[in-house]
């Protein structure tokens, strides 16, 4: 059986401690922080929008999900190449829903930095 519980109130706590208690040996739990918001979500598609629009790095313009590629892998976030059908290596393996709510602050506090650096307005409007 395999079964995901999100605890918010007192009752699903006391659920996941009779799972727990009644479980059989060998039985794996994860825990895993709360994920990014879609308010999160959001707000980092706006930014990476904005940068696309405006921003150029080494001499050429990327698209907000190879922006999205260019900050995680800049904030430490694993990194994996994969070889494309027609041979070249492209990232892949950037999910920000991957990331808790904490990583997705630190990650859009990284982009607002970067932004304000390099001259790109990223707020609204």
């Amino acid at each position: 059986m395999a079964a995901t519980l999100v605890i918010h109130t007192k009752e699903s706590r006391e659920t996941a401690h009779s799972w727990i208690s009644g479980a059989p040996w060998g039985t794996v739990v994860t825990f895993k922080r709360p994920g990014r918001t879609v308010p999160q979500n959001d707000r980092m598609w706006a930014m990476l929008t904005k940068i696309a629009q405006k921003a150029v790095h080494n001499g050429r313009r990327y698209t907000p999900d190879q922006w999205k590629c260019l900050f995680m892998h800049a904030c430490g976030h694993e990194i994996m190449l994969m070889d494309g059908l027609n041979g070249e290596a492209f990232p892949a393996g950037f999910r920000s829903s991957n990331l808790n709510k904490e990583q997705m602050n630190d990650l859009m506090a990284f982009i607002e930095k970067w932004a304000a650096e390099n001259g790109v307005y990223t707020g609204e409007g």
